[in-house]
């Protein structure tokens, strides 16, 4: 179980990537369907595991956009949640709102083949 102040710092970088994914990252490969989705933080504050839901558009391009923008993600997060070494950002693809929205059509094509 996480500590409460490795759950607070994990807040705080979803929060500041959030931020920078919405209007401070100039990569057009990066586009506004990116979401954070969690950040999970190593109880050392190594490294910082941010998943990312990208709804549309090409993933592994803007996969790489992202990672091309990790040194710069990584120093706005050192400055902002002001921790003494700021840590190694890693994405990761969640795609559970995919499969979330899938499992939801499924659901619905079900129920429609019942009320027929």
């Amino acid at each position: 179980m996480a500590s409460n102040r490795i759950k607070r710092i994990s807040e705080e970088v979803r929060k500041v990537v959030s931020t920078m994914l919405i209007n401070g990252i100039k990569d057009p490969r990066i586009t506004s369907m990116i979401s954070v989705t969690d950040v999970e933080v190593t109880n050392d504050l190594r490294y910082a595991f941010v998943y990312i839901s990208i709804l549309g558009g090409d993933k592994e391009a803007s996969l790489e956009g992202l990672n091309s923008a990790r040194g710069y993600i990584r120093r706005e997060v050192g400055r902002q949640v002001k921790l003494r070494y700021a840590p190694e950002i890693i994405f990761k693809i969640d795609d559970s709102i995919e499969r979330g929205m899938y499992m939801d059509e499924l659901i619905k094509s079900v129920n429609k083949d019942e009320d027929h």
